[in-house]
C-alpha cells in the first residue's frame, strides 16, 4: 500500500459531507445521487400518452414504447437489444383477441466494476405493456374501446427502472446489472417467462431480481416490498437501505410493509419460479387500477423517486457483497391476484400494505359501488363474505368468484375492533 498524503481538514470535511448519502458496499465512502423525479415524470408522460394508445401487447403503441425505451438506454451508453417473441394467451384468445401477438422485451446490461464479480448479475425489471383499447382485463369494460394509458400500471415501474439504469451506469456495482423491460405481462407474465427461458447470460449467474410494478401512487410514505423472505439476507438489506436513503436525504424513512412470498401477480414470479431471490416494489392499488383514469396527472413522481433511491441502495448492497444471497423457498404456492370473478362486482379496494392482518383490510371503496352502498369504509377488515370466512385477499377473491351479479350477501367486517354485519347487493363487473 502506498502512503497517502495528508489532506487539509476542510477538504476532508467537504469529502465527508459529499458522501453523507451512504457507504458503498465495497467498504469505501460513496455518494448516492438523488433520483431525478422530473425525468421519471417525463418518461411516464411519454409512455402513458394517448399517442401510444395504452401500449397493448402486439400493438403499434407497444412497439413504439419498446423503441423509446431502447433509445433511452442507448443514451446512457448501454447496448439495448429487442428480444422478440410471440405472446400467446389462451384467456385473451377466448375473449376475442388474436391468439398470437408479436412483441418484444427490451434488454440491456450494465457491466460490473469488479472483475471477480462481474460474471454474476442483478436483474432490474418492469413491464411496459398495458391494456391499450382492450376491454380484456379492464375493470371498466362498459367504457368500451377507450384508451387505457396505464400511467401507474406500469409506466411508473418502467420509468423507475430507467432512472435506476441511469444512476447505476454512472457508477456500476461490482456485479453486472441486467435491465429488462417486459411486454406481455398483462396477458399472464408472458414476457418475463420468455426471458427466463431465453436469458442472455447463464441463469445460474443471476443472484437476484428486483421488480417494479405500480410505484407511482405513494401515499403517506407507504411502500410494499414483496419477496423479503426469498433470501435470508434480504430483510436486513431492505431495512438498512430504507434507513440510509432517508438519512442521505434528511427525511423520515418510508413506512415499509415487507411481505415474504416470492410468487405474485407480476414478473418477479417468473424469476422466483427458477429459484432466484426476488423483490417486488409496489405503492399499492387504487381506484384507477385497470381503468381509463390511470393517467399521468395522478402520478406522484417524488414518491417514485424515493422508491428508486431505496432500490439503488439495495442493488449496490446485493451487487457488492462478496457472497451471493442465500435463497429461501417460501411455503406459499403461486397464485394470481384477481379483482373478482364470475362477473360479480363489489368495489372494495384491498390494502396491500395490511401485513399480517387476518382478513382483508380495505384502503377504500369505489364511490357508488355495492361496497360503498353497503356502508364499508376505509380501514374495515372483511372477515366473512357471503358466509365464507375471509382470511386474506385470495380467500376473499374465491368467495366473490362464487357469486353472481344481483346476489345479496352478508359481509362481516371488523371496524375498530367490533364485528359489524352489512348487506350488499352485488353488481356486474364494469357497471360501477
Amino acid at each position: 500500500m502506498h502512503p497517502r498524503p495528508q489532506l487539509p481538514a476542510l477538504l476532508i470535511a467537504l469529502l465527508l459531507a459529499a458522501c453523507a448519502g451512504g457507504r458503498g458496499g465495497r467498504g469505501g465512502l460513496a455518494a448516492f445521487a438523488r433520483a431525478d423525479s422530473a425525468a421519471i415524470l417525463r418518461d411516464v408522460a411519454h409512455l402513458a400518452s394517448d399517442s401510444l394508445e395504452g401500449r397493448a401487447t402486439g400493438s403499434a403503441g407497444n412497439d413504439s414504447a419498446a423503441a423509446y425505451i431502447a433509445r433511452r438506454l442507448e443514451r446512457l451508453g448501454l447496448r439495448a437489444e429487442l428480444q422478440r417473441f410471440t405472446a400467446r394467451s389462451a384467456a385473451a384468445a377466448h375473449s376475442g383477441l388474436p391468439g398470437e401477438l408479436p412483441t418484444q422485451n427490451v434488454v440491456a446490461i450494465i457491466p460490473g466494476s469488479d472483475p471477480a464479480l462481474r460474471g454474476q448479475y442483478v436483474v432490474l425489471g418492469a413491464h411496459y405493456d398495458h391494456l391499450g383499447r382492450w376491454t380484456f382485463g379492464a375493470l371498466d369494460p362498459d367504457a368500451g374501446a377507450v384508451i387505457h394509458n396505464g400511467a401507474d400500471d406500469n409506466a411508473s415501474g418502467t420509468a423507475a427502472v430507467l432512472e435506476l439504469a441511469r444512476l447505476l451506469s454512472r457508477r456500476p456495482p461490482g456485479r453486472s446489472v441486467v435491465v429488462a423491460l417486459f411486454s406481455g405481462e398483462e396477458l399472464g407474465l408472458l414476457g418475463s417467462q420468455y426471458l427466463v427461458d431465453h436469458f442472455p447470460v447463464p441463469l445460474d449467474s443471476v443472484v437476484a431480481m428486483l421488480n417494479f410494478d405500480m410505484v407511482g401512487r405513494m401515499r403517506d410514505r407507504k411502500l410494499v416490498v414483496y419477496g423479503t423472505a426469498t433470501a435470508a439476507e434480504l430483510p436486513a438489506i431492505v431495512d438498512s437501505a430504507n434507513q440510509r436513503a432517508a438519512r442521505g436525504a434528511g427525511r423520515e424513512p418510508l413506512v415499509l410493509t415487507a411481505t415474504g412470498d416470492g410468487f405474485g401477480s407480476s414478473d418477479h414470479s417468473s424469476f422466483y419460479a427458477k429459484d432466484l431471490p426476488v423483490l417486488h416494489f409496489f405503492t399499492n392499488v387504487h381506484d384507477d387500477y385497470h381503468r381509463a383514469s390511470d393517467d399521468v396527472e395522478r402520478i406522484d413522481a417524488g414518491g417514485a423517486a424515493r422508491v428508486v433511491e431505496l432500490a439503488e441502495r439495495v442493488v449496490r448492497e446485493v451487487g457488492d457483497r462478496p457472497a451471493r444471497l442465500t435463497f429461501t423457498r417460501t411455503a406459499a404456492a403461486p397464485r394470481m391476484m384477481s379483482g373478482g370473478g364470475g362477473g360479480a362486482y363489489f368495489g372494495s379496494v384491498p390494502d396491500m400494505a395490511a401485513g399480517e392482518v387476518k382478513g382483508m383490510r380495505i384502503s377504500g371503496v369505489t364511490p357508488g359501488s355495492p361496497a360503498d352502498k353497503a356502508g364499508l369504509k376505509a380501514g374495515d377488515v372483511i372477515v366473512s363474505f357471503g358466509g365464507v370466512e375471509v382470511t386474506e385477499l385470495y380467500s376473499y377473491t374465491d368467495a366473490l368468484r362464487a357469486k353472481q351479479p344481483g346476489d345479496v350477501v352478508e359481509v362481516v367486517v371488523l371496524r375498530n375492533g367490533e364485528r359489524v354485519t352489512l348487506t350488499a347487493t352485488l353488481g356486474r363487473r364494469g357497471s360501477g
